[in-house]
């Protein structure tokens, strides 16, 4: 036999492994005559039947048992006659598939008639009763055969819950591998902990592995819960365990305690009552903490502005201007509401310009008395479409952007050690959406509207931009979903966009537009930002190649997600690069063929790393020592090195 379906207990929430060898069967033919089958049965599958009654006067069985009974069938396929046998009484028993009703009835079972009424159901019944008879007696011969069998099969039991794992039937081997069941204690496992933090995740591994149950309180999420954090140790220190109100300490503890083979006594005598009101509270989803926001310190001329303004459509360069007012019109409202002089007023106009209240029509120079237009940031035509706006622009005091880029990156740090793999190549984007640290990050990017990032020192700005971009992709994954085609991956690195700093940023804007130096996209003929564009003030000089692989865009061939720290943004971006090109599909070396093999993301963007030596030369530094072996005695030998580029797949990381 070469597969067997089985089904599977709920009870036993265990996954079954089964690999059949092909074998020499019993087959009986037409006439009830065993033969041998020399052939190996291509499928034997248990299958779903109809209920009977054990006879005409019996009762209602339950309804388990009468689903775990297997009715002997049989299938014609080729000329032979496969059987279905009941299975093994140490495999679990076949159970009602969820949302399917099973009605057991006392007496006869009424059935819809399936046939036309003018068949002879005497006859038909006649020959499927030979046909059972038949079959049923051929497989009763072979499961006596299996029984005399049975005392030679291997069965492994668990010492303490008895449980069979592993046995062997004649032709087939089976293992069952039971999940490790939840160790349920009264008490509750808090610990206080930050992101990025490497003792942290040993601890959050611990729990994992001991299958416990507890309640991680990030401090960079939930900033207020810092001061708690101090109070109950005496320090900021983390990570900081507690067993129920009880502090047990940190991972130094935590190790010790495994050392010396005391840990579970200690967490069964700590846990061992019911949590108290006064041990840590679990975080509460849903509610933010209290931050004192203050107006900005002109938004009381903004309101002024926004009332009394004669905003309505004008022509302007044989185009139709929408929502917008001229220079002198704001200078005029100005003077007559707070009793100025003209030049005062001007001064006004430039300050509400610089702090993005509003814009020249054409974003070509600053606020000017006349006859130029400007509008509202509100009234700006991409505004709407960005997914970072909710209906009103913040009016808020703009807080400091470097701080806002270190929260956003621990937030978002702290939502991959929550929903990514180990290695961050895959994400639960379900979990993310509905997770609370989600949440505060959509909270959080409605105060990047006004920010001023010309305050960045040039390591906070490559680090809010890298950063920026692999939340933003994560966020249009949720919001629009992945790019499926060349249309949808338009949207989605084109149209997906943030109000950042006054001005609209979409996914490719930041990449090609920032930190590749406004260079033109693969595939495209324009240039990200046309000439005299604000956004022009942000863009890098230089191209650090080095970016490439610290951007992730939700793909299976793009770099691991990433978050970085401003301190050491440099060294995580060499990092991130060699573990990159430690992936097959990233870069391999065939000495016999002299051929090396580059992800099709180098060839894209070879303007940034150079021609193909130099590409090889540069990515010798990235690599382990195997693979810079194999390409220095290419490169150095003096023979032909061929560059062959495998395709990108562009399939999520899910």
């Amino acid at each position: 036999m070469d597969s067997i379906n089985l089904y599977k207990t709920e009870e036993a929430q265990a996954e079954v492994e089964v690999e059949v060898e092909a074998e020499e069967g019993m087959i009986s033919d037409e006439n009830g005559n065993e033969k041998g089958n020399s052939n190996s049965v291509d499928s034997v599958n248990i299958l779903n039947s109809d209920i009977h009654a054990e006879n005409e006067g019996g009762g209602a069985e339950d309804i388990n048992s009468a689903v775990s009974r297997i009715i002997v069938d049989s299938v014609k396929e080729n000329g032979n006659l496969l059987g279905v046998i009941k299975p093994h009484s140490l495999l679990p028993q076949p159970v009602v598939p969820a949302g399917v009703a099973i009605i057991v009835s006392p007496g006869e079972l009424n059935r819809s008639q399936s046939m036309p009424e003018s068949f002879d159901m005497p006859a038909i019944g006649k020959f499927f009763r030979e046909k059972s008879d038949s079959l049923s007696s051929a497989i009763t011969k072979r499961l006596s055969s299996m029984r005399d069998q049975f005392d030679d099969e291997k069965v492994v039991m668990k010492s303490e819950s008895q449980q069979v794992t592993e046995f062997d039937l004649s032709g087939m081997k089976v293992i069952v591998n039971l999940k490790p069941p939840v160790k349920k204690l009264p008490g509750r496992v808090s610990f206080f902990s930050r992101s990025n933090c490497r003792d942290c995740t040993a601890v959050r591994s611990f729990l994992h592995k001991e299958n416990l149950n507890y309640v991680e309180i990030n401090v960079d999420v939930y900033p207020k819960r810092e001061k708690e954090l101090i109070e109950r140790t005496g320090g900021a220190n983390v990570p900081q365990i507690f067993l129920n109100e009880k502090l047990l300490g940190g991972l130094v503890a935590l190790n010790s305690l495994r050392n010396s083979g005391m840990l579970d006594k200690k967490f069964a005598e700590m846990l061992a009552g019911k949590c108290p009101e006064d041990a840590p509270a679990p975080p509460v989803y849903g509610f933010d903490d209290d931050y004192e926001e203050q107006n900005d310190e002109m938004v009381e001329i903004v309101r002024v502005l926004r009332q009394k303004l004669p905003i309505q459509d004008r022509i302007m360069r044989m185009k139709i201007v929408k929502n917008c007012f001229s220079g002198g019109e704001l200078v005029e409202v100005l003077i007559h509401h707070l009793d100025c002089g003209r030049k005062k007023a001007v001064e006004i106009g430039k300050n509400l310009s610089r702090r993005h209240f509003i814009h020249q029509v054409f974003g070509e120079n600053e606020f000017e008395d006349g006859k130029h237009f400007y509008r509202f940031l509100e009234h700006e035509p991409f505004v709407p479409k960005c997914y970072n706006f909710r209906g009103s622009t913040n009016d808020n005091e703009p807080k400091d952007v470097a701080v806002l880029g270190q929260r956003l990156g621990k937030i978002m740090s702290a939502l991959l050690e929550s929903y990514a793999s180990d290695d961050r190549h895959h994400l639960d984007y379900i979990g993310i959406s509905n997770s609370e640290e989600f949440r505060r990050y959509t909270n959080l990017i409605q105060d990047l509207h006004r920010v001023n990032l010309l305050n960045l020192s040039a390591d906070e700005k490559l680090v809010f931009f890298l950063n920026l971009y692999n939340a933003m992709a994560i966020h249009a994954v949720i919001r629009i979903g992945h790019p499926g085609g060349m249309i949808d991956r338009r949207a989605f690195f084109s149209e997906f966009q943030y109000i950042v700093g006054g001005y609209s940023y979409s996914l490719s804007g930041l990449k090609d537009g920032i930190l590749r130096s406004n260079r033109r996209a693969p595939f495209t003929l324009m240039r990200p930002f046309p000439r005299g564009d604000r956004r022009l003030e942000m863009a890098f000089q230089k191209v650090n190649p080095l970016i490439h692989f610290g951007l992730c865009n939700a793909t299976r061939s793009s770099p691991a997600v990433r978050f970085f720290t401003p301190q050491n943004v440099e060294s995580e971006l060499r990092y991130a690069a060699r573990e990159y090109f430690q992936r097959d599909d990233a870069m391999q070396v065939d000495l016999a063929k002299r051929t090396v093999c580059l992800n099709r993301m180098i060839k894209w963007y070879n303007t940034d790393f150079g021609q193909e030596k130099e590409i090889l030369k540069w990515i010798t530094g990235y690599l382990d020592a195997t693979k810079a072996g194999l390409l220095t005695h290419l490169m150095g030998d003096g023979g032909p090195v061929n560059v062959v580029y495998s395709s990108f797949d562009w399939s999520p990381n899910a």
